[in-house]
């Protein structure tokens, strides 16, 4: 009896620790997964297949000259990575906006809709108008996401009237929300200094 206490025990310990992310698992399309691989400096061995590209361009509207590296290019899963500074070891934001495998813990990806993530954030949130850099960014309020370091974008799948474009929080009733069909453009993944 003492044995099989001993041996349930040994079992129940090795089935508590994390697993270990490795190039097979489905769990790498967890956009604070891939904040944890680089930071581990495990880009290209959790990464093998992605066809890391890199290159140097503007960003911030235009303001900010960063390096970045884009993994599976050209493909639904095609990801962006824009790097603190030209070594490539810290990066500054992560951003998706394909209908690809990429998603956050939450379970937030391109395509959610914009009740799903009321639901996700436990609580309402806001948007900002169409027609900008920052189109329909996402104010998370004083939600469950408020102080994480997502942020995302919706659009809008039905033509919204004039007056929800430009640099202001829309104020939309229920209806206006419904006939929109707002749904997750982007993804912003931006880790904490």
């Amino acid at each position: 009896m003492k044995k099989l206490l001993i041996l349930g025990l040994i079992i129940l310990a090795s089935g508590c620790k994390s697993k270990k992310l490795t190039a097979n698992s489905s769990e790498k399309f967890r956009l604070e997964n891939l904040a944890e691989v680089i930071k581990e400096n495990n880009l290209e061995e959790i990464y093998p297949e992605a066809e890391i590209s890199e290159g140097v361009d503007f960003f911030a509207e235009g303001t900010e000259k960063r390096a970045y590296s884009i993994l599976y290019p050209k493909t639904d899963d095609e990801l962006l990575i824009i790097w603190d500074d030209k070594t490539r070891n810290k990066p500054h934001q992560i951003y998706t906006e394909n209908d690809g495998r990429w998603r956050t813990r939450e379970g937030i990806e391109v395509g959610t809709s914009y009740e799903d993530l009321v639901e996700i954030n436990e609580g309402n949130i806001d948007f900002y108008g169409f027609g900008w850099d920052y189109s329909g960014a996402v104010d998370w309020k004083d939600g469950k996401m408020k102080d994480s370091n997502v942020r995302v974008f919706l659009a809008p799948v039905a033509a919204p009237p004039k007056s929800f474009y430009g640099d202001q929080i829309i104020e939309a009733d229920p209806e206006d929300i419904i006939n929109l069909d707002l749904k997750v453009r982007a993804i912003i993944f931006q880790k904490e200094n």
